[in-house]
């Protein structure tokens, strides 16, 4: 396996990994908020609610460091949450809920065609490239 990788990433992919941090930030802070909201009641509920989810957005934070470093082992776990994310937003169609439903997918599917754009696809290859 080849360590060379373009001094600069594509801009598609630069995006992708960008909007991946976010998401995993957010998720984080999510996490915080929920552990913030902790009652007798609900303890157990809370708890692990907490933990799965600063421990999704952890990782979508690690893996969106190694997309940018351009490890390509990261495209398809970054790929995978994004169609989590789609289905989540198709939950959240219709009402009230239907902008977060939008933000969702057009995050989701920003950060999926910079994943796949042919630039990135390169970038992220394994094969030697072409002078």
């Amino acid at each position: 396996m080849s360590d060379e990788r373009p001094a600069v990433m594509p801009p598609p992919l630069v995006v992708a990994a960008s909007l991946v941090g976010v998401e995993g930030v957010l998720l984080v802070l999510f996490a915080v908020l929920e552990l913030g909201n902790l009652s007798s009641d609900r303890l157990t509920m809370g708890l692990t609610t907490t933990i799965f989810f600063a421990a999704y957005g952890l990782a979508l934070v690690l893996l969106a460091w190694y997309l940018h470093r351009g490890r390509a082992w990261a495209r398809s776990p970054v790929l995978l949450a994004q169609l989590i994310q789609l289905g989540t937003a198709w939950s959240f169609r219709g009402g009230e809920t239907t902008w977060v439903a939008i933000c969702l997918a057009v995050v989701a599917l920003v950060v999926a065609v910079g994943v796949l754009h042919p630039a990135s696809m390169q970038a992220l290859s394994d094969e030697p490239r072409s002078r």
